[in-house]
């Protein structure tokens, strides 16, 4: 079974997006679709101060298969991203909740409102089990 951490929020384009403070939250893609996309060799991340808009591509993981867009899950701006990538691309498949994150977003709206909108990890599994 997929691991999908009861504390995190999830969007039906399996990314991921956890609360950092009352206004930050950070977004990675999930282990689901990490294994789905098999050997990510390249993230094109977003830039500092980027605008993110629901259901907008804001960044793109290229793996062996394919190259997929990573959709915003929530409206803010980008005010960190993960270098680390840069050199560890594979960190996306080996811990997509931990070091494999893409994004801090500060969010333009309410935090907790816009989370309550996401999916909890039980719908998440629902979704992935289909």
């Amino acid at each position: 079974m997929t691991n999908v951490p009861d504390s995190l929020r999830y969007t039906a384009e399996h990314e991921w997006v956890e609360k950092i403070d009352a206004e930050h939250v950070r977004v990675g893609i999930t282990a689901f679709a990490a294994e789905q996309l098999g050997d990510v060799v390249f993230v094109q991340s977003p830039s500092v101060d980027d605008e993110v808009t629901p259901g907008e591509s804001f960044a793109e993981v290229e793996s062996t298969k394919s190259v997929s867009d990573i959709y915003g899950p929530l409206s803010g701006t980008v005010t960190e991203v993960n270098n680390a990538l840069d050199d560890a691309p594979d960190l996306v498949n080996s811990e997509p909740y931990g070091q494999g994150w893409l994004a801090v977003i500060r969010v333009s709206g309410d935090v907790d409102a816009e989370l309550a909108q996401m999916l909890d990890a039980a719908a998440y599994q629902a979704l992935i089990a289909e």
